[in-house]
C-alpha cells in the first residue's frame, strides 16, 4: 500500500516529477519486461536501480524505482491522480489479489509462481493500442512487435514533446524514433490501406489491422460494450475483427479493458497447465483475478524456469 507521495516542483528545463514512497509488489522491470506492454524500454545509465521510458496515452514518460520508492518523470501530479495511477495498477492491493488467488488453489507451482513474479501489475493501457499490438503479436516475438507498432506511430501517429527528457529516454528510441509518436488512431490506420500497411513490414497482419481501423472507427466495435459487457461476450465482440481469435481477444481485454478475469491461453500457458495441473486449470476456479494468475504464471515459466 503507498504510504505517502509527494510531487516535486522541477526546474524550468527538467521534467515534472511524481515521487511515490512505501509501494509494495511492484517492480518496474518484470511490469514492462513481462510480454504486456510494447511501448516501454530500460533507460540505459539512469541513476536509479530500474527506469523504464516510453510513449502511452499520447505522453513521453519514464518510470524508475529504488527500492519502494516509483519516480514518474514527465508526470504531474494531477496527471498521476486522473490517470497514471490506474495505467500502472497503484490502485489495486495486490497483496489482497494474491492472497484471494492462494485461497482459490493449494498448487505449488502457482504458489511458486505468484512468490517468483511478485512485482507485476497489469497495467491499464489504451484500449485501441492493446487491440492492434495483440494483432500484431500473432507469430511474432516481442522485439519485432516492439519495432512494428514503433514503425506505425512513427508513420501515422502524433510527435509527443520530449524536449525535456533529457537523461530519461531510452536508447532504443534515439535509434529508432518511433516510440516519439502516439499510437495512430483507427482513421489514422485507415488511412494507410492494406497496402500501406503492409508496407511497414506487418505482413498477413495488415489486413486484420485494417479491419480492426474500419470496425472500431466505425463504432460497429463499441470500446463502451467492452468495458461494460461480461468478459465472454467481450471476447465474442472482439473476435468479430478478422484475424482476432480468442487468444488476442483475451489479452487485449486483460491488458487494455482491467478484464483481470480474462485468461490468455498461448503455447506458454498450455505447457504450464500440462506440466504442473495434473487434473487440469478451469481458469474459472481462480476467479475475478484469472489473469493475474495467468500473468505469473506465464512469467514463472517462460522467466524463471530457464
Amino acid at each position: 500500500m503507498i504510504e505517502t507521495y509527494a510531487a516535486q516542483k522541477p526546474r524550468a528545463d527538467s521534467p515534472s516529477l511524481v515521487r511515490l514512497e512505501g509501494v509494495s509488489l511492484f517492480d518496474v522491470g518484470k511490469i514492462f519486461d513481462c510480454g504486456q506492454c510494447f511501448r516501454f524500454d530500460p533507460v540505459e545509465d539512469s541513476r536509479h536501480r530500474l527506469e523504464f521510458a516510453g510513449c502511452a496515452a499520447g505522453k513521453y514518460i519514464s518510470v524508475a524505482q529504488d527500492g519502494d520508492t516509483v519516480f514518474l518523470y514527465n508526470v504531474t501530479l494531477e496527471e498521476y491522480e486522473a490517470y497514471w495511477k490506474y495505467y500502472l495498477g497503484l490502485d489495486l492491493d495486490y497483496g489482497a489479489i494474491n492472497a484471494d488467488l492462494l485461497s482459490r488453489s493449494s498448487n505449488p507451482a502457482l504458489r511458486s509462481a505468484i512468490e517468483g513474479a511478485a512485482g507485476i501489475r497489469i497495467l491499464l493501457q489504451e484500449p485501441w493500442e492493446t487491440v492492434c499490438s495483440f494483432i500484431l503479436s500473432q507469430n511474432n516475438n516481442i522485439p519485432r512487435i516492439k519495432k512494428l507498432v514503433s514503425a506505425l506511430s512513427r508513420a501515422c501517429g502524433e510527435p509527443v514533446d520530449v524536449s525535456l527528457m533529457d537523461g530519461h529516454i531510452a536508447k532504443a528510441h534515439l535509434e529508432a524514433d518511433g516510440n516519439f509518436y502516439s499510437f495512430p488512431s483507427p482513421s489514422s490506420l485507415l488511412s494507410l490501406g492494406v497496402e500501406g500497411l503492409r508496407q511497414l513490414k506487418t505482413g498477413f497482419r495488415a489486413k486484420y489491422l485494417y479491419d480492426a481501423a474500419q470496425k472500431f472507427g466505425s463504432g460497429e466495435i463499441d470500446t463502451a460494450f467492452l468495458r461494460a459487457s461480461d468478459t465472454e461476450s467481450s471476447i465474442a465482440e472482439l473476435c468479430k475483427v478478422n484475424g482476432i481469435g480468442r487468444k488476442v481477444a483475451s489479452c487485449a481485454l486483460l491488458f487494455g479493458f482491467g478484464r483481470l478475469d480474462a485468461f490468455p491461453v498461448d503455447v506458454w500457458i498450455k505447457k504450464v497447465m500440462e506440466k504442473y495441473f495434473d487434473a487440469g486449470l478451469d481458469p474459472a476456479s481462480l476467479g475475478p483475478y484469472a489473469g493475474i494468475a495467468q500473468q505469473y504464471l506465464f512469467y514463472y515459466e517462460r522467466y524463471l524456469q530457464k
